[in-house]
Protein backbone atom coordinates (compact mmCIF):
# COMPACT_ATOMS: atom_id res chain seq x y z
CA UNK A 1 0.00 0.00 0.00
CA UNK A 2 1.32 3.17 -1.11
CA UNK A 3 2.00 5.92 1.60
CA UNK A 4 0.10 8.76 1.06
CA UNK A 5 2.98 10.57 2.40
CA UNK A 6 4.91 10.24 -0.49
CA UNK A 7 2.21 11.23 -2.96
CA UNK A 8 2.31 14.85 -4.95
CA UNK A 9 0.22 17.20 -3.10
CA UNK A 10 -1.88 17.53 -6.08
CA UNK A 11 -2.70 13.45 -5.65
CA UNK A 12 -3.70 13.83 -2.46
CA UNK A 13 -6.08 16.05 -2.99
CA UNK A 14 -8.54 16.63 -5.49
CA UNK A 15 -10.73 20.31 -4.67
CA UNK A 16 -14.31 19.98 -4.38
CA UNK A 17 -16.97 21.68 -6.86
CA UNK A 18 -13.50 23.35 -8.84
CA UNK A 19 -14.66 24.31 -11.75
CA UNK A 20 -17.91 25.73 -10.54
CA UNK A 21 -16.06 27.60 -8.01
CA UNK A 22 -13.58 29.28 -10.18
CA UNK A 23 -16.48 30.09 -12.92
CA UNK A 24 -18.77 31.54 -10.18
CA UNK A 25 -15.19 33.87 -9.24
CA UNK A 26 -14.23 34.71 -12.60
CA UNK A 27 -16.69 37.49 -13.61
CA UNK A 28 -15.02 39.05 -10.45
CA UNK A 29 -11.47 39.09 -11.97
CA UNK A 30 -12.80 40.15 -15.37
CA UNK A 31 -14.91 43.34 -13.59
CA UNK A 32 -11.80 44.15 -12.14
CA UNK A 33 -9.40 43.62 -15.20
CA UNK A 34 -12.02 46.11 -17.02
CA UNK A 35 -11.40 48.49 -14.50
CA UNK A 36 -7.65 48.04 -14.89
CA UNK A 37 -6.68 46.49 -11.14
CA UNK A 38 -5.17 43.57 -10.95
CA UNK A 39 -7.24 40.93 -9.61
CA UNK A 40 -7.05 39.82 -5.83
CA UNK A 41 -8.39 36.67 -4.65
CA UNK A 42 -8.34 35.40 -1.10
CA UNK A 43 -8.45 31.52 -0.44
CA UNK A 44 -9.50 31.54 2.93
CA UNK A 45 -8.97 28.03 3.44
CA UNK A 46 -6.15 27.02 1.38
CA UNK A 47 -5.74 23.54 2.72
CA UNK A 48 -3.15 21.43 0.43
CA UNK A 49 -3.84 24.35 -2.70
CA UNK A 50 -5.84 22.47 -5.16
CA UNK A 51 -8.33 25.87 -5.72
CA UNK A 52 -5.53 28.01 -5.52
CA UNK A 53 -3.49 26.05 -8.00
CA UNK A 54 -6.48 25.91 -10.16
CA UNK A 55 -7.05 29.69 -9.85
CA UNK A 56 -3.47 30.77 -10.74
CA UNK A 57 -3.28 28.42 -13.42
CA UNK A 58 -6.38 30.00 -14.83
CA UNK A 59 -5.90 33.56 -14.62
CA UNK A 60 -1.91 34.63 -15.27
CA UNK A 61 -2.52 37.97 -13.67
CA UNK A 62 -4.40 37.02 -10.89
CA UNK A 63 -3.15 37.77 -7.28
CA UNK A 64 -3.71 35.02 -4.39
CA UNK A 65 -3.68 35.38 -0.62
CA UNK A 66 -4.02 32.01 0.79
CA UNK A 67 -4.96 31.69 5.03
CA UNK A 68 -4.78 28.66 6.88
CA UNK A 69 -4.35 28.04 10.24
CA UNK A 70 -2.47 24.94 10.05
CA UNK A 71 1.03 24.92 8.93
CA UNK A 72 1.56 21.48 8.05
CA UNK A 73 -1.10 22.57 5.00
CA UNK A 74 0.82 25.89 4.53
CA UNK A 75 4.18 23.93 4.00
CA UNK A 76 2.42 21.48 1.07
CA UNK A 77 0.48 24.67 -0.29
CA UNK A 78 3.58 26.19 -0.82
CA UNK A 79 5.30 23.39 -2.30
CA UNK A 80 2.56 23.14 -4.91
CA UNK A 81 2.26 26.74 -5.72
CA UNK A 82 6.09 27.56 -5.98
CA UNK A 83 5.45 28.03 -10.04
CA UNK A 84 3.41 31.00 -8.91
CA UNK A 85 5.36 32.54 -6.07
CA UNK A 86 5.34 35.93 -7.44
CA UNK A 87 1.82 36.19 -7.26
CA UNK A 88 0.93 34.54 -3.72
CA UNK A 89 1.06 35.76 -0.36
CA UNK A 90 0.51 32.65 2.10
CA UNK A 91 -0.33 33.62 5.44
CA UNK A 92 -0.44 31.46 8.80
CA UNK A 93 -3.95 32.73 10.08
CA UNK A 94 -7.44 31.35 10.98
CA UNK A 95 -9.90 32.91 8.31
CA UNK A 96 -11.90 35.13 10.86
CA UNK A 97 -8.69 36.97 10.40
CA UNK A 98 -9.27 38.64 6.87
CA UNK A 99 -9.10 42.08 7.46
CA UNK A 100 -6.19 42.30 9.71
CA UNK A 101 -4.50 39.77 6.66
CA UNK A 102 -5.66 41.91 3.87
CA UNK A 103 -4.52 45.15 5.76
CA UNK A 104 -0.78 44.04 6.58
CA UNK A 105 -0.48 42.79 2.67
CA UNK A 106 -1.00 46.21 2.03
CA UNK A 107 -4.74 45.89 -0.23
CA UNK A 108 -7.85 48.06 0.30
CA UNK A 109 -9.75 45.26 -0.65
CA UNK A 110 -10.09 42.30 -3.06
CA UNK A 111 -12.10 40.90 -5.65
CA UNK A 112 -13.02 37.32 -4.68
CA UNK A 113 -12.81 35.25 -1.60
CA UNK A 114 -13.29 31.65 -1.62
CA UNK A 115 -14.02 28.99 1.50
CA UNK A 116 -13.65 25.61 1.71
CA UNK A 117 -14.65 24.74 5.41
CA UNK A 118 -14.64 22.45 7.74
CA UNK A 119 -12.12 19.24 7.92
CA UNK A 120 -9.26 18.94 5.27
CA UNK A 121 -8.27 16.13 3.67
CA UNK A 122 -4.84 16.58 4.64
CA UNK A 123 -5.77 16.30 8.02
CA UNK A 124 -8.17 13.61 8.08
CA UNK A 125 -5.42 11.32 6.11
CA UNK A 126 -2.63 12.34 8.67
CA UNK A 127 -3.40 10.03 11.25
CA UNK A 128 -2.10 11.28 14.39
CA UNK A 129 -3.79 14.37 14.23
CA UNK A 130 -6.81 12.24 15.43
CA UNK A 131 -9.91 13.71 13.34
CA UNK A 132 -10.57 10.30 12.05
CA UNK A 133 -13.08 7.71 13.96
CA UNK A 134 -11.52 5.19 11.52
CA UNK A 135 -8.41 4.00 13.26
CA UNK A 136 -6.57 4.72 16.12
CA UNK A 137 -4.64 7.79 17.13
CA UNK A 138 -3.85 10.70 19.91
CA UNK A 139 -7.00 12.63 20.63
CA UNK A 140 -6.38 15.74 19.08
CA UNK A 141 -7.98 17.15 16.38
CA UNK A 142 -6.31 20.83 16.63
CA UNK A 143 -5.98 22.27 13.20
CA UNK A 144 -3.44 24.72 14.23
CA UNK A 145 -1.09 22.66 16.37
CA UNK A 146 0.74 25.25 17.88
CA UNK A 147 -1.82 26.36 20.21
CA UNK A 148 -5.05 25.76 21.81
CA UNK A 149 -6.79 22.62 23.86
CA UNK A 150 -7.01 19.48 22.52
CA UNK A 151 -10.07 16.97 21.92
CA UNK A 152 -8.31 14.82 24.82
CA UNK A 153 -8.20 18.24 27.03
CA UNK A 154 -12.20 18.25 26.28
CA UNK A 155 -13.01 14.91 26.88
CA UNK A 156 -11.20 14.18 29.85
CA UNK A 157 -12.20 17.73 31.44
CA UNK A 158 -15.28 19.05 30.39
CA UNK A 159 -18.37 18.92 33.04
CA UNK A 160 -20.98 16.21 32.14
CA UNK A 161 -23.63 18.94 31.75
CA UNK A 162 -21.17 20.70 29.00
CA UNK A 163 -20.58 17.41 26.95
CA UNK A 164 -24.23 16.80 26.77
CA UNK A 165 -23.97 20.14 25.23
CA UNK A 166 -21.78 20.64 22.69
CA UNK A 167 -22.37 16.80 21.49
CA UNK A 168 -26.21 17.74 21.16
CA UNK A 169 -25.26 21.46 19.97
CA UNK A 170 -22.35 20.60 17.24
CA UNK A 171 -22.75 16.98 16.74
CA UNK A 172 -26.69 17.09 16.35
CA UNK A 173 -26.36 13.70 17.92
CA UNK A 174 -29.63 12.26 19.41
CA UNK A 175 -27.78 10.15 22.00
CA UNK A 176 -25.78 12.87 23.57
CA UNK A 177 -26.49 12.35 27.30
CA UNK A 178 -25.67 8.67 26.86
CA UNK A 179 -22.28 9.00 25.68
CA UNK A 180 -21.63 12.04 27.78
CA UNK A 181 -22.07 9.66 30.81
CA UNK A 182 -20.26 7.32 29.47
CA UNK A 183 -17.43 9.20 29.02
CA UNK A 184 -17.40 10.69 32.33
CA UNK A 185 -17.87 7.02 34.19
CA UNK A 186 -14.95 5.85 31.49
CA UNK A 187 -12.56 8.91 32.54
CA UNK A 188 -12.83 8.53 36.15
CA UNK A 189 -10.92 5.28 35.77
CA UNK A 190 -8.13 5.96 33.46
CA UNK A 191 -8.24 9.43 31.57
CA UNK A 192 -9.02 9.22 27.45
CA UNK A 193 -5.60 9.43 25.69
CA UNK A 194 -6.60 7.91 22.12
CA UNK A 195 -9.45 7.76 19.03
CA UNK A 196 -9.54 3.84 19.07
CA UNK A 197 -10.44 4.65 23.38
CA UNK A 198 -13.38 7.13 22.96
CA UNK A 199 -14.95 5.30 19.92
CA UNK A 200 -14.57 2.07 22.11
CA UNK A 201 -16.78 3.94 25.19
CA UNK A 202 -19.15 5.36 22.32
CA UNK A 203 -19.87 1.99 20.76
CA UNK A 204 -20.79 0.83 23.90
CA UNK A 205 -23.79 3.32 24.39
CA UNK A 206 -25.21 4.10 20.57
CA UNK A 207 -27.65 1.38 19.73
CA UNK A 208 -26.74 -0.77 16.75
CA UNK A 209 -29.64 0.70 14.74
CA UNK A 210 -28.52 3.42 15.05
CA UNK A 211 -25.66 3.41 12.74
CA UNK A 212 -28.15 2.12 9.88
CA UNK A 213 -29.17 5.71 9.63
CA UNK A 214 -26.81 7.84 11.46
CA UNK A 215 -23.49 6.47 10.30
CA UNK A 216 -20.33 5.12 12.11
CA UNK A 217 -21.45 5.81 16.22
CA UNK A 218 -18.65 7.96 16.71
CA UNK A 219 -19.38 10.13 13.59
CA UNK A 220 -21.17 12.98 15.47
CA UNK A 221 -19.63 13.05 18.18
CA UNK A 222 -16.07 13.31 16.32
CA UNK A 223 -17.76 16.56 14.33
CA UNK A 224 -19.14 18.31 17.88
CA UNK A 225 -15.57 17.94 19.04
CA UNK A 226 -13.72 18.92 16.17
CA UNK A 227 -16.02 21.83 16.29
CA UNK A 228 -15.59 22.99 19.94
CA UNK A 229 -11.84 22.33 19.83
CA UNK A 230 -11.38 24.37 16.66
CA UNK A 231 -14.19 27.07 17.86
CA UNK A 232 -15.48 26.42 13.98
CA UNK A 233 -18.85 27.91 13.70
CA UNK A 234 -17.57 31.21 16.10
CA UNK A 235 -15.14 31.26 13.76
CA UNK A 236 -17.16 31.00 10.49
CA UNK A 237 -20.01 33.69 12.45
CA UNK A 238 -16.65 36.33 12.46
CA UNK A 239 -15.46 35.11 9.03
CA UNK A 240 -18.64 35.51 6.40
CA UNK A 241 -18.93 38.92 7.18
CA UNK A 242 -15.56 39.63 7.02
CA UNK A 243 -15.41 37.98 3.88
CA UNK A 244 -18.32 40.36 2.51
CA UNK A 245 -16.66 43.52 4.09
CA UNK A 246 -13.04 42.93 2.49
CA UNK A 247 -14.73 42.71 -1.46
CA UNK A 248 -14.87 45.11 -3.87
CA UNK A 249 -18.02 46.34 -5.81
CA UNK A 250 -18.36 43.61 -8.44
CA UNK A 251 -16.64 41.44 -5.98
CA UNK A 252 -17.60 37.87 -5.09
CA UNK A 253 -17.82 35.43 -2.30
CA UNK A 254 -17.98 31.52 -2.85
CA UNK A 255 -18.34 29.08 0.45
CA UNK A 256 -19.00 25.47 0.76
CA UNK A 257 -20.31 23.83 3.75
CA UNK A 258 -20.32 20.62 4.49
CA UNK A 259 -22.93 20.20 7.58
CA UNK A 260 -26.47 22.10 8.34
CA UNK A 261 -24.67 24.37 11.35
CA UNK A 262 -22.22 25.70 9.05
CA UNK A 263 -24.94 26.07 6.09
CA UNK A 264 -27.00 28.06 8.68
CA UNK A 265 -24.79 30.64 9.40
CA UNK A 266 -24.12 31.50 5.45
CA UNK A 267 -27.43 31.27 4.69
CA UNK A 268 -28.25 33.78 7.13
CA UNK A 269 -25.31 36.54 6.42
CA UNK A 270 -26.05 35.65 2.63
CA UNK A 271 -29.64 36.33 3.01
CA UNK A 272 -29.42 39.22 5.30
CA UNK A 273 -27.22 41.38 2.45
CA UNK A 274 -29.21 40.35 -0.17
CA UNK A 275 -32.46 42.40 1.18
CA UNK A 276 -33.37 45.71 1.55
CA UNK A 277 -32.72 46.82 5.11
CA UNK A 278 -35.12 49.51 4.87
CA UNK A 279 -38.16 49.14 7.83
CA UNK A 280 -41.20 47.80 7.49
CA UNK A 281 -44.14 50.06 6.05
CA UNK A 282 -41.21 52.11 5.12
CA UNK A 283 -43.07 53.94 2.33
CA UNK A 284 -39.42 54.68 0.09
CA UNK A 285 -36.53 52.77 -0.18
CA UNK A 286 -33.52 54.71 -0.03
CA UNK A 287 -30.85 54.45 -1.37
CA UNK A 288 -28.66 53.16 1.89
CA UNK A 289 -31.60 50.76 2.55
CA UNK A 290 -30.76 48.81 -0.92
CA UNK A 291 -29.22 45.63 -0.68
CA UNK A 292 -25.61 45.69 -0.68
CA UNK A 293 -25.32 41.23 -1.90
CA UNK A 294 -27.01 39.79 -5.33
CA UNK A 295 -27.91 35.99 -4.73
CA UNK A 296 -25.51 33.80 -6.97
CA UNK A 297 -26.71 30.42 -5.91
CA UNK A 298 -30.46 29.22 -6.35
CA UNK A 299 -30.88 27.81 -2.22
CA UNK A 300 -27.81 25.68 -2.28
CA UNK A 301 -25.67 23.59 -5.08
CA UNK A 302 -24.66 20.39 -4.40
CA UNK A 303 -21.86 18.06 -6.39
CA UNK A 304 -23.29 16.01 -9.54
CA UNK A 305 -22.79 12.06 -9.00
CA UNK A 306 -19.70 12.21 -11.26
CA UNK A 307 -18.07 14.48 -9.19
CA UNK A 308 -18.96 12.37 -6.10
CA UNK A 309 -17.57 9.12 -7.72
CA UNK A 310 -13.92 11.00 -8.27
CA UNK A 311 -14.13 12.56 -4.67
CA UNK A 312 -16.20 10.52 -2.14
CA UNK A 313 -15.28 13.88 0.39
CA UNK A 314 -17.33 15.78 -1.91
CA UNK A 315 -20.76 13.91 -1.13
CA UNK A 316 -22.33 16.38 1.52
CA UNK A 317 -21.05 20.04 0.04
CA UNK A 318 -23.26 22.20 0.10
CA UNK A 319 -22.50 25.63 -2.42
CA UNK A 320 -23.61 29.20 -1.94
CA UNK A 321 -22.38 32.37 -3.65
CA UNK A 322 -23.05 36.18 -3.67
CA UNK A 323 -21.54 39.25 -5.63
CA UNK A 324 -21.27 42.83 -4.22
CA UNK A 325 -23.69 45.16 -6.13
CA UNK A 326 -23.28 48.20 -3.67
CA UNK A 327 -20.70 49.36 -1.40
CA UNK A 328 -20.92 48.89 2.02
CA UNK A 329 -23.54 50.60 4.04
CA UNK A 330 -21.10 51.63 6.64
CA UNK A 331 -18.29 52.32 4.18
Amino acid sequence: MTDSHSKPTSERHVPVLKDRCINLLAPAFEAARGRGETPVVIDATLGMGGHSEAMLQRFPDLHLIGIDRDEEALALAGERLKPFADRIDLVHAVYDEIPEVVEDLGFSQVHGVLMDLGVSSLQLDERERGFAYSFDAPLDMRMDTSRGQTAADVVNNYSEEDLVRIIRKWGEEKFAGRIANRIVSARAAKPFATTGELVEQIRGVVPAGAAKTGGHPAKRTFQALRIEVNEELDVLERAIPAAVNAIAVTGRVVVMSYHSLEDKIVKGFFQAGSKSSAPLGFPVELEEHKAELKTLTKGTEVPTAAEIAENPRAASARLRAVERIRARRDA
